[in-house]
């Protein structure tokens, strides 16, 4: 059987003031790798995952990619997890938060509608 978590995706920190947080995660080496209005994405260099820098509610989270998040959801509650939010739809994909028997929180996303497409400064951007 396949592991149902391929790699971790992303790990997300809250903050106040988007630009200040950009510049001080870029003078520490990380690259900028997307940002919009709401958030940013930075690189992790030994591997491709990214430090998500966002201005809304959520709390900090590691999110881990699944193949799809239906079927995730469906092999991690018959292995005795909850589902406890989604799924919902992401701008990549599909993304649900669930609950290990531990109730430790885990969030799962899928690409299934691809990665962010960014334009020469970095800026997403959106199909019409």
């Amino acid at each position: 059987m396949d592991p149902l978590l391929k790699k971790i995706d992303c790990h997300t920190l809250p903050v106040t003031n988007l630009p200040k947080a950009i510049e001080f995660y870029c003078t520490l080496g990380h690259e900028l790798i997307w940002q919009d209005d709401q958030g940013a994405g930075l690189k992790l260099p030994e591997s491709d995952a990214e430090l998500v820098l966002h201005l809304d509610d959520r709390p900090i989270e590691t999110d881990f990619l699944v193949d799809s998040v239906p079927e995730a959801i469906i092999r991690f509650v018959k292995a005795g997890g909850k589902l406890v939010k989604g799924p919902f739809e992401i701008r990549v994909g599909l993304c649900a938060v669930l609950e290990d028997p531990w109730n430790n929180p885990m969030v799962i996303l899928d690409e299934s509608k691809g990665r962010l497409k960014v334009d020469a400064n970095k800026f997403v951007v959106f199909d019409q």
